[in-house]
């Protein structure tokens, strides 16, 4: 919703400048930035091999504007809102999780199940209006007793009623056939959810797990299925702008090891499915992302399409194998590095030379 932290919470993450203020809508064109995803394996590889080049995983975000009550009819920015998360892949939903007269919010006041179900609401009759029309033109070509139609009509049907009853596409419980059918219509409740809540920094320092609203917003996310991180945005924002020494002391300070934003980038990454191959030598080490279940050829096609077209075999060495080792040499003589073939599919941390021949 408007005035939760999302681009104070954003700047934190990109190191940007998008447009903070106390009011409704500040932010109405979309903030883009693309982000690093830390990784020590890579930080690990770059002592050992000295290379030339570092190039890490990447994500973006993208800081929008806020969503109030009626976005599904056009209320606010609904529609440039509901058009700008629909090109998404996942959504981080950033939930207010204190209270504060100084900082205006749309409903009154703090209550994070409230903020929580007004966004899913409008999420889903957004989605019940993209269903319709596609049930109603399907329904009308099924009356020609085209098999395929008919079956995409049960489907939307199915969904349409899930929705009705007030739950997201989530979690909806459909055959591989089904999720075809639906895939298309770019549903906004079909998409994946980290909820952010954004807490002062009291409420942060005593600890999410003393926070009725925090209890809250992990109570909701538990019953569907969803992610949440607690996080201070505030306290994010000046730790972003510390060099990296004194960044290493504030968190030591705090007693936590890695920032909330860098548990936000790794969380999302996971949450898109997504997995890091690794590439090491004295040119460059790099983290290659990848879908999780993807197989040799296809990610060796990652880094040319010639790889893939005329792949042989992957010599794979596991990342932890290979820093018990310490060198490629040593994990060599230990028979730790494997050959593997066409079927093989990768692993998180798999530090990978293929083989191939066009």
């Amino acid at each position: 919703m408007p005035n939760v932290g999302k681009s104070t919470l954003f700047n934190a993450i990109t190191s940007g400048a998008a447009e903070s203020a106390n009011y409704p809508f500040c932010t109405i064109d979309p903030n883009v930035g693309v982000v690093a995803v830390p990784d020590s394996r890579l930080d690990f590889l770059a002592e050992m091999y000295s290379p030339k080049k570092y190039t890490p995983a990447v994500i973006e975000f993208v800081d929008i504007a806020g969503l109030v009550r009626g976005a599904s009819k056009g209320e606010g920015l609904g529609n440039k809102f509901l058009t700008n998360i629909r090109a998404t892949d996942a959504l981080v939903q950033v939930v207010r999780c204190f209270d504060g007269a100084d900082v205006i919010h749309v409903e009154g006041g703090a209550d994070p199940r409230r903020d929580i179900e007004i966004i899913n609401l409008e999420l889903i009759l957004a989605d019940i209006e993209t269903l319709e029309r596609r049930a109603d033109k399907a329904g009308r070509a099924a009356k020609t007793g085209d098999k395929k139609l008919a079956r995409e009509l049960e489907t939307l049907s199915r969904l349409l009623e899930r929705l009705n009853s007030g739950l997201p596409a989530r979690g909806f419980d459909g055959t591989d056939e089904d999720f075809e059918i639906i895939s298309s219509s770019e549903l906004l409740t079909s998409k994946p959810v980290i909820y952010a809540a954004n807490m002062d920094e009291q409420g942060f320092t005593d600890g999410p797990e003393n926070s009725e609203y925090f209890r809250a917003v992990e109570e909701l996310a538990l019953a569907e299925g969803s992610a949440v991180l607690p996080i201070c945005a505030k306290t994010e924002q000046e730790i972003s702008q510390l060099d990296e020494a004194e960044r290493g002391m504030f968190l030591s300070e705090l007693g936590i090891s890695e920032s909330g934003l860098d548990r936000l980038i790794v969380r999302s990454y996971a949450l898109l499915g997504l997995i890091s191959y690794l590439t090491a030598g004295a040119d460059e080490v790099r983290a290659w992302t990848i879908k999780n279940g993807t197989r040799a050829p296809r990610a060796a096609g990652k880094i040319h399409s010639d790889f893939e077209r005329g792949f042989i075999r992957a010599e794979v060495v596991s990342f932890d194998d290979l820093k018990a080792c310490k060198t490629m040499a040593a994990a060599r003589e230990r028979g730790l590095i494997r050959s593997e073939g066409k079927e093989y599919i990768m692993r998180d941390g798999d530090i990978v030379n293929f083989r191939f021949n066009v």
